[in-house]
């Protein structure tokens, strides 16, 4: 895997090995992960073009790591570092996940994970290291000006995600995880 430009963030690109019958890869191992993942709950979601989800991230301890792939059509992923104190805090990094080269991204605890459909229509199954809590799930407004996401036109939210504070909204709230909270956790998991 190879790390991107934020630090608890990689980028997963296999081998698709194609024949006259298709395709096959391996889209995930855990021995080739940098850290251990465990796998709690396994989510799909299907968008239509313009559909973004996002930017959603959850209280660290335990957080909820995720390994995010479109299995078909094309979406736009991002990871925010919500983390305070961390180097790279409100940074952003966009990869694209398709049908094609089948990436995969593996977003640690702690940072945000958004995406957008590029295509008519995307499907994207991620896998999540805890099952999903209400009461520990939270979200910064993804078209949040101070970020700056350069997202696609008329970007399509839901009610809960067009409501969800600034970065600086929630920074002020003090919803948003500390990065030495998040270091001493992650050397718990290692």
């Amino acid at each position: 895997m190879d790390p991107l430009g934020i630090d608890g963030a990689w980028c997963h690109t296999p081998r698709v090995h194609t024949d006259p019958r298709g395709a096959f890869l391996e889209a995930y191992r855990a021995a080739d992960l940098p850290r251990p993942f465990d796998v709690a709950q396994v989510n799909c979601s299907v968008s239509a073009r313009g559909v973004l989800r996002g930017v959603h991230f959850a209280d660290v301890p335990p957080g909820q790591a995720k390994y995010v792939m479109c299995v078909q059509g094309s979406v736009m992923d991002v990871v925010v570092d919500l983390r305070t104190g961390s180097p790279s805090f409100g940074r952003w990094e966009a990869v694209t996940l398709d049908d094609q080269e089948r990436r995969a991204v593996l977003v640690a605890e702690g940072l945000g994970h958004a995406f957008q459909a590029t295509s008519e229509q995307a499907t994207v199954v991620y896998l999540c290291s805890q099952p999903y809590n209400p009461g520990r799930e939270h979200g910064v407004h993804p078209l949040d000006a101070d970020l700056a996401i350069p997202w696609g036109p008329e970007p399509l939210l839901s009610d809960k995600d067009a409501a969800a504070p600034t970065l600086k909204e929630a920074m002020t709230a003090g919803l948003l995880p500390d990065f030495e909270a998040c270091r001493r956790f992650y050397a718990t998991t290692h």
